[in-house]
């Protein structure tokens, strides 16, 4: 049996904290999993900022209310789903994904948990698994499933690399370059073609 695995933001939705950093105007808070490969150097900084700033949860999760889906996005997944199973991989936190998984049709999301003090604040996060991406691909294959996994960050490295085959979706140049072995896709359609070629 074959199976999709997606990376979410910069996939499927825009980049929730680079959404954030527009909203607040605090320009450290743009950088992601592309710019800061190491994810707990990315979000022990984002925390520290946070902190800094006053920042809690519900103010992040007004900034997220207000996202829509990728443009495509939405009839892509609905594609994909008709076609084969499909899962969310990602290292979002599940008290930000709840609206975004409501625009996307409730898609099966794995995703972390953030740790939120009684006066709201954001006081920490717990990893679902470390590397937890590149583990659900390995578990999905020892299952007996045959994975295509696609993202655009070297978060999503692992997974790619580990599935039977995968693509970078919109990548930034330097990430596509450094894996010229990887495929990279700029537009649904080529994304869809892929996993057709997969599902063949």
């Amino acid at each position: 049996m074959k199976l999709v695995c997606l990376d979410l933001e910069g996939v499927l939705v825009p980049e929730i904290w680079i959404s954030f950093a527009e909203k607040t105007g605090i320009e450290h808070l743009r950088l992601t999993t592309r710019d800061i490969p190491d994810y707990d150097v990315l979000m022990k900084g984002r925390l520290d900022i946070l902190r800094e700033h006053g920042l809690k949860l519900r103010d992040i999760q007004d900034v997220i209310s207000r996202i829509d889906p990728l443009e495509g996005a939405l009839d892509f997944l609905d594609e994909l789903r008709v076609r084969t199973q499909v899962v969310i991989l990602s290292d979002t936190f599940s008290q930000f994904a709840g609206p975004l998984m409501k625009k996307l049709a409730w898609p099966t999301l794995f995703c972390n948990e953030l740790e939120v003090a009684a006066d709201g604040s954001i006081s920490g996060y717990r990893l679902r698994q470390k590397d937890g991406k590149r583990h659900a691909v390995e578990h999905f294959t020892a299952m007996g499933f045959t994975v295509f996994a696609a993202g655009d960050s070297y978060n999503d490295l692992g997974m790619i690399t580990h599935a039977a085959t995968g693509a970078f979706f919109r990548a930034p140049h330097t990430i596509v370059e450094a894996h010229p072995e990887i495929p990279a896709v700029e537009d649904y359609d080529g994304f869809l073609t892929l996993v057709e070629k997969f599902l063949a």
